[in-house]
């Protein structure tokens, strides 16, 4: 197996060499080995040292501070109830990433349960972080690093700049228990593309049997490609170094326009046609005024002061533009056709739906 590998590094340069300029991508940028995943880790905790930003009416708050308080040697009486708006209660998530080993440090995010305004400039206090297992992988604690900022006056009115209720504390978790992988186990390894694509897990596949020798590799559907690997890890690991600098000439990509509704946005990919088809487009713009008359009384006249709500209506039609892709119009032709008739984000958001639906889009058509 060692020939084999110390083989498969010099044909890896050499492939590298004859591929010259064309498009290739590394097979790590491509696939995920199968198992080696992160893991989410979750806990609870309470953040103190807060400019009396914290909570104030969670009564959860209170009962943790009070536990917290009776772990160290103080008790409390039963009839007092502790109020500090100095104090949090957060929930708390991270990542563990592969192969993390007891010592290490991982990054964690801090998030608020109650009503707390503000995490800036307080410090967590020891907390376990469980994963999906009710396991604990990690005990979290630190400072926190807060981007924004919040100030509330005392008739309730308040400003904010972004989200200082979440907060970040680098490497503010140290793991304290090793996740089993089953990386060194069995004969193979299993390759999982990041974009599924049956053209780019077969080239991947033959890659590989003609990078190693037949039989190797195989590919199973779309998304997974099945390699046969040795099983000492550290063989293993090596054989995986070499894979994962293999250069592979991707597939093109499927031909797809994605819409976010919300802000408007709109991606069109370089594979995108359309077929012949004539579009025109109108704008319908409607405008709602709110106002309120006041009919005030002489001060005399033992009335009373009436307000009364008037609604304005008005709906403006704009003229619409006709504009026609020839066949096999490009992503090009379209844009320079909605920017001749000065569509809007929404206009063209509409425009691209209606060509779906007319069958005239050679795209998928995804709305997220």
């Amino acid at each position: 197996m060692k020939k084999i590998i110390l083989l498969a590094i010099i044909l890896l340069f050499s492939i590298e060499s004859a591929l010259g300029n064309t498009y290739t991508s590394r097979l790590k940028d491509l696939v995920d080995v199968s198992g080696v995943r992160n893991n989410q880790l979750v806990g609870y905790g309470l953040v103190v040292g807060l400019d009396g930003t914290g909570d104030s009416r969670a009564n959860f708050t209170s009962q943790t501070f009070r536990n917290l308080l009776n772990n160290m040697g103080v008790v409390m009486p039963a009839n007092v109830n502790p109020q500090s708006k100095n104090i949090a209660a957060v929930a708390i998530h991270a990542d563990l990433p592969p192969f993390a080993k007891p010592g290490q440090t991982i990054d964690i995010t801090v998030s608020t349960i109650g009503d707390a305004g503000s995490l800036r400039g307080g410090s967590l206090l020891m907390a376990p972080m469980k994963g999906a297992d009710g396991q604990v992988y990690a005990m979290a604690q630190g400072s926190l690093i807060v981007a924004g900022f919040g100030a509330e006056g005392r008739d309730g009115s308040r400003i904010s700049v972004n989200v200082p209720s979440v907060g970040r504390i680098p490497n503010g978790a140290t793991v304290e228990r090793e996740v089993v992988s089953g990386f060194s186990q069995g004969d193979s390894l299993t390759l999982n593309l990041k974009t599924p694509d049956f053209t780019t897990a077969r080239t991947i596949s033959d890659q590989i049997n003609g990078l190693l020798g037949p039989q190797v590799a195989a590919a199973m559907d779309s998304t997974s490609i099945r390699v046969r690997a040795p099983r000492d890890p550290s063989q293993r690991v090596t054989f995986l170094s070499v894979l994962e600098n293999l250069q592979i000439q991707t597939a093109e990509e499927t031909a797809k326009v994605i819409i976010n509704s919300r802000t408007g946005t709109i991606v069109i990919g370089q594979h995108v046609r359309v077929s012949p088809v004539a579009i025109t487009h109108g704008g319908l713009t409607v405008s709602i005024t709110e106002e309120f008359d006041v009919d005030q009384p002489d001060a005399l006249a033992g009335g009373r002061t009436v307000v009364t709500p008037r609604t304005g209506i008005e709906i403006d039609e704009g003229s619409g533009r006709m504009f026609e892709f020839a066949p096999g119009a490009s992503l090009q032709d379209i844009v320079e056709a909605v920017n001749n008739v000065g569509a809007a984000p929404g206009d063209l958001m509409a425009i691209l739906e209606a060509l779906k639906q007319a069958g005239a889009l050679r795209a998928e058509l995804v709305v997220i």
